[in-house]
């Protein structure tokens, strides 16, 4: 999580693109039966739910800073 809070925005957008076009070839393999990691569906998901989360704690974080 470390990881992730530390890039920038630009970054994380290019990563989380990168990762649900992974996540859509495999969820074509899945429907076709030629999946060979069926964990790495679950993987990609939380990795895309943990960068959503550092992109709105840090939208909140520049939120704060204005209202002061």
């Amino acid at each position: 999580m470390e990881e992730i809070r530390g890039l920038k925005e630009a970054e994380l957008g290019r990563k989380a693109e990168e990762l649900r076009r992974e996540r859509f070839q495999l969820r074509v393999q899945q429907t076709t039966g030629q999946l060979e990691k069926p964990n790495r569906l679950r993987e990609i998901r939380r990795t895309l739910a943990r960068m959503e989360t550092a992109k709105s704690e840090a939208q909140q974080a520049a939120a704060g800073k204005g209202k002061r």
